[in-house]
């Protein structure tokens, strides 16, 4: 049988998984609308094609990118957080990262 800690971590690892997905799903849905809008054409199904503008492909790869990126990491950190509320602590996959900078190694010459 699972303990209560393993399970809350699947639950969480699910939860984050679903709504990382909406999330960028619904980034680009938004995207695709509003570069329809600016530039009046659909954007570029495969940026990797050559008959793909240079300019088009690589603003189309880094707006889509980063759009969808923020979104994934802006719901999962709202899973995270609910998550927390929920259980009144972060999930074991989100535990103290060790990001406090006086702790850091110091850089070699």
């Amino acid at each position: 049988m699972a303990s209560k800690n393993t399970s809350n971590s699947k639950f969480y690892s699910a939860f984050s998984l679903v709504a990382a997905l909406g999330a960028a799903a619904l980034a680009k849905k938004g995207l695709n609308t509003t570069w329809r809008a600016a530039t009046g054409k659909n954007p570029p199904a495969n940026p990797a094609d050559p008959d793909v503008g240079l300019a088009e492909a690589v603003m189309w790869a880094a707006l889509s990118g980063t759009l969808i990126g923020v979104a994934r990491m802006l719901a999962a950190r709202r899973a995270a957080t609910y998550y927390a509320k929920s259980t009144g602590h972060l999930p074991p996959q989100l535990q103290k990262d060790d990001q406090d900078a006086s702790k850091a190694p110091a850089p070699t010459a």
